[in-house]
């Protein structure tokens, strides 16, 4: 199944010059999405990890239900202020400021090893960001997977653990 033919292109969203590549299409073809969630498993199941990181928001949509199908537990990496009780918070750089993501740490313990899971890599920023907060909580994040990938944008280039993507993009 060509999985490319599910995934809806959006021109000049959220702002001119910018393609979207929208999954809500993939989530609604039920066989696609199977389809997608099972290529992922296998490429999750590869690092041996002990639980699964969803990075805010769309990443969740792939994380869970991976974690669910392979019995492990899934943390979620949010933006800043939406996670109760004790967070751990790493800043990272924008091309233009700052962003900040954030971890509840007794949802990871020390020494596990993370997969960390988004829709889309682009420039890496987050996506490197996540595998740092990772460690700081004392993890070992293993590699990002990512169901798209805009490659043309070398964001794998900041992610210094094996990245692995179902579908690639020039950008």
């Amino acid at each position: 199944m060509n999985l490319k033919e599910y995934i809806r292109t959006v021109p000049d969203f959220p702002k001119p010059g910018i393609l979207f590549y929208d999954i809500a299409t993939l989530l609604a073809h039920p066989p696609a999405w199977q389809a997608a969630l099972e290529r992922l498993a296998t490429i999750a199941r590869g690092y041996h990890p002990d639980i699964l990181a969803g990075i805010e928001s769309r990443g969740f949509l792939l994380a869970a239900p991976l974690a669910a199908q392979l019995g492990l537990s899934f943390a979620m990496i949010r933006k800043k202020g939406k996670l109760p009780g004790k967070v751990i918070s790493h800043t990272y750089d924008l091309e233009y400021g700052t962003d900040v993501i954030e971890v509840q740490p007794d949802m990871i313990k020390t020494g596990q090893r993370v997969v960390v899971l988004d829709d889309l890599l682009a420039t890496g920023g987050t996506a490197a960001a996540a595998v740092n907060l990772m460690r700081r909580i004392g993890a070992r994040p293993e590699a990002v997977v990512c169901l798209i990938e805009l490659s043309g944008l070398m964001g794998r280039n900041r992610i210094d653990v094996p990245v692995a993507t179902l579908l690639s993009y020039e950008e």
